[in-house]
């Protein structure tokens, strides 16, 4: 399995097309989930720098490969190009920042914090709640940054995309100055590491064909129950749960954005009745997939597609 394998997500999956070619965008976590889901497999940003400021919950990380197990308050920052995959707590909040490297540089160059390139910036976790001293300070500055954001973001007043792009700086450098904490990572299984990244290769080119954990096993010439093995200690889920996950962030994505009809969304994602399709969304997300799509087009700042034709579910 190549990198290239690996999907390659753009602004345009996180944010939607309005937003493609946005040098910022910043999403709560909490609202970035309810769009996405709480599961997030292997894949990679090539364009863009994305920081996960954590503020409660549990949290699993994969960063190339470091595998990390925190609890909020943490944050993991995400240069382009690495691969990366987390699972978060139902109850996780807190902040999401993604920012192209040519809004961060060029800036005045300072070996002793900010590299020349941000082609020199390696992935980082920190757990804030273990930090102390002047690093206790700097994590405080971090969090009072992320909250200018938050409401500079909500707003629209003059000045604030500039304000959002200084705001990013910022925060960049504390991460640079708290990079020095970050938290070494116990190596894991090379076989493992390689078995889950080949089952998430996998299940990005065959989720939407609905095979069973047996076909998925077999084609990685391995059993069900290692299968499981793999995925549970990876990502604290069995499989399944990655699969359906899968298939829900895809489907939440096509009824956001896509203005097809919740029949045709669940064509497109290889279920041949749409009101299986109806009961499989509704068992995911204790919700329908029309009451779905409604609630977020009426979310604050949401610019959802609007109902497709003959839109029921």
């Amino acid at each position: 399995m190549s990198r290239q394998d690996i999907p390659n997500l753009d602004l345009s999956h996180i944010a939607g097309p309005d937003h493609a070619d946005a040098d910022l965008h910043y999403e709560a976590l909490g609202t970035l989930a309810s769009q996405l889901g709480r599961s997030m497999a292997m894949h990679r940003h090539d364009q863009f720098f994305q920081v996960h400021y954590v503020l409660e919950g549990m949290v699993r990380v994969q960063l190339e490969d470091g595998l990390y197990r925190l609890r909020g308050p943490m944050v993991f920052l995400t240069p382009p190009a690495f691969l990366h995959a987390f699972v978060t707590d139902d109850d996780a909040d807190g902040h999401v920042l993604t920012v192209r490297p040519q809004s961060l540089w060029p800036m005045p160059h300072d070996d002793t914090v900010w590299p020349a390139s941000g082609a020199q910036i390696a992935p980082v976790c920190l757990s804030i709640g273990a930090l102390e001293g002047e690093h206790a300070d700097e994590a405080r500055r971090m969090d009072q940054l992320f909250d200018l954001l938050r409401r500079e973001h909500a707003g629209w007043r003059p000045g604030r995309d500039q304000s959002l792009l200084l705001l990013a700086r910022l925060i960049f450098i504390s991460l640079l100055r708290l990079s020095s904490q970050a938290l070494g990572s116990p190596p894991p299984c090379r076989e493992e590491l390689q078995l889950f990244q080949q089952f998430s290769a996998l299940m990005e080119a065959r989720f939407r064909e609905h095979w069973t954990l047996s076909r998925y096993a077999a084609e990685l010439g391995i059993g069900e129950q290692r299968l499981n093995e793999v995925c549970r200690r990876m990502t604290g889920k069995p499989p399944k749960r990655l699969i359906n996950d899968r298939l829900m962030q895809e489907a939440r994505r096509l009824l956001l954005y896509s203005g097809q009809a919740v029949s045709q969304v669940g064509y497109a994602l290889g279920f041949d009745d749409p009101a299986y399709f109806g009961r499989f969304f509704l068992r995911q997300a204790d919700e329908s997939p029309g009451s779905y799509r409604a609630r977020m087009a009426g979310a604050p700042g949401r610019r959802a597609a609007g109902p497709g034709p003959a839109d029921a579910g």
